[in-house]
C-alpha cells in the first residue's frame, strides 16, 4: 500500500506470531503502572474521584486492576482465580454514574497510557482505546440502581482484533 508507513514488525511476516498484547504492553509491571497511573488521574478528577470517596475501597485497588487488565489482555488468570467478573462489576453495580463518568474515565486511561510509559505504537494504543471504549460501557450498562449482575461471568480475554471471549 503506497500510503502506509507504518514500520514492519517480525510478526508480519506468516513465519512469526504475534506477541499477545499482554506481553507487547511490557507484561505483567506495565499493566501495573497502567492501573497506578489511571487510579492517579482518576483520584485527580472530581467526577471520577467520587466512587473513590465510599471509604469502602480497597487499599490494593489499582494493583488488582493492573492485575485484573494483565489478565483481559493475555496475561495469567490471578484475577479469575481471586474475585472474577461478576466481582468486578458487582463492585459499581447500581451506583447511578453520572452520564459523563464513563467519557471521562476512557480520558483518565488514555492519557495514563503515557504516564505509564507503555509503548508509543498505534496498534496497541489503538486496542486499549477500543478495549476501554467497550469495558467502560459494560460497567456503565450495570450503573442504574438495582442492576444485578449475573453470577459466573469470566473475565473477557482481549486481543489485537478485539473481544476474544469473555
Amino acid at each position: 500500500m503506497l500510503g502506509d508507513v507504518r514500520p514492519r514488525r517480525r510478526w508480519d511476516t506468516p513465519r512469526v506470531a504475534r506477541p499477545s498484547v499482554f506481553e507487547f504492553a511490557g507484561g505483567e509491571q506495565a499493566f501495573l503502572a497502567l492501573a497506578a497511573a489511571t487510579h492517579e488521574r482518576c483520584l485527580a478528577d472530581p467526577e471520577l474521584a467520587h466512587p473513590f470517596s465510599h471509604g469502602d475501597l480497597r487499599p490494593d485497588h489499582a494493583e488488582r486492576l493492573g492485575r485484573y487488565w494483565a489478565e483481559v489482555f493475555g496475561g495469567p488468570p490471578w484475577y479469575s482465580e481471586h474475585a472474577g467478573q461478576s466481582a468486578m462489576l458487582s463492585i459499581h453495580a447500581g451506583e447511578g454514574a453520572g452520564s459523563d463518568l464513563g467519557e471521562r474515565f476512557v480520558r483518565a486511561f488514555e492519557l495514563a497510557i503515557d504516564d505509564a510509559g507503555l509503548p508509543q505504537d498505534p496498534d496497541l494504543r489503538a486496542t486499549l482505546g477500543r478495549y476501554i471504549a467497550w469495558a467502560t460501557d459494560e460497567v456503565m450498562a450495570y450503573s442504574p440502581p438495582g442492576s444485578v449482575v449475573p453470577d459466573e461471568l469470566r473475565v473477557p480475554r482481549w486481543g489485537w482484533e478485539g473481544l476474544e471471549s469473555s
